[in-house]
């Protein structure tokens, strides 16, 4: 059945409605950043560039690199705008532009999306200057509760833990990222669990003129401990989009990985004075290992 124009809105050159491109215009393994402005730092290493698509904050760049066809598009801040990244990249190569309608399974196209970005460690062992690769993500924020996203018991019980420890009045929820991207371009660097917030400031337990409601938000994110059969599990690191694009690769069935540039520790108050460097070569490791 077609899908109406009202939900799968296309503009007046075919193009899908924020990102502005059309299904021919991405290949099936992309990097997403969320600075509009470090597109280009990814695109800059490519042999060639065939794409360069921007609209709003949504940045896209399509080109070679040693022979393979890469996409880096920009996402912007926070999982409100990954609803609209996840799920028009997506459509782009899951949904018949012509007749408007689904692709059947057996041709459904299994995206390869890897997230490049900055974060700050919650734990002192963390140095600033290091590469973290996320295996499970843990947001905070409420995309979730407009999906129906299926939790493991293990995923519940983690994430029930962190509900706890900070003391909310909702559960967050929790998802694994991909084992397959992650053992491909985490060698060396350290395994995580990130927490996804709904803000900068006061979800970071950062006060200027307002006072967080939570202001010992740090410690007790730190302080998280869950342990099953697998092991025992911290909490490391925080930013505003894994948990959500863990949630919504589940869902869409592509594999999904976060790869974090530690600025900032959070634990001994340290912010890099070279975190474009620390960003920069989180870039060139990705595009070898790709």
């Amino acid at each position: 059945m077609p899908i109406p124009s009202s939900e799968f809105i296309l503009n007046r050159d075919g193009s899908i409605y924020h990102l502005n491109l059309l299904p021919d215009q991405i290949s099936d393994t992309i990097i997403t950043v969320g600075d509009p402005d470090r597109v280009a730092l990814v695109s800059q290493h490519f042999d060639s560039i065939e794409t360069q698509v921007s609209k709003r904050e949504f940045v896209t760049h399509v080109g070679y690199y040693r022979g393979k066809r890469l996409t880096v598009v920009s996402t912007g801040i926070g999982t409100d705008n990954l609803d609209i990244v996840l799920n028009e990249l997506d459509a782009l190569v899951n949904i018949d532009f012509v007749t408007r309608e689904v692709c059947p399974l057996e041709e459904r196209i299994n995206l390869r999306i890897v997230r490049i970005g900055t974060s700050g460690a919650l734990q002192a062992d963390i140095p600033v200057g290091s590469h973290l690769v996320s295996e499970h993500a843990v947001g905070l924020e409420s995309l979730m509760q407009f999906y129906p996203l299926v939790e493991t018991g293990a995923e519940i019980e983690f994430a029930t833990a962190v509900q706890n420890a900070i003391g909310l009045d909702y559960r967050p929820y929790c998802v694994l990222g991909s084992d397959l991207l992650r053992e491909q371009l985490g060698e060396g660097m350290v395994t995580g669990n990130t927490v996804t917030c709904p803000g900068f400031y006061g979800p970071q337990g950062r006060a200027l003129r307002l006072e967080p409601r939570f202001p010992d938000l740090i410690n007790r994110l730190a302080q998280v401990q869950y342990s099953n059969a697998e092991g025992t599990f911290r909490l490391t690191n925080f930013e505003m989009e894994t948990a959500g694009y863990y949630a919504l690769g589940r869902m869409l069935g592509h594999e999904v990985v976060s790869l974090n540039a530690i600025v900032a520790n959070r634990a001994t108050g340290e912010f890099a004075e070279n975190s474009d460097q620390i960003v920069n070569d989180l870039i060139a490791k990705t595009l070898e290992r790709l």
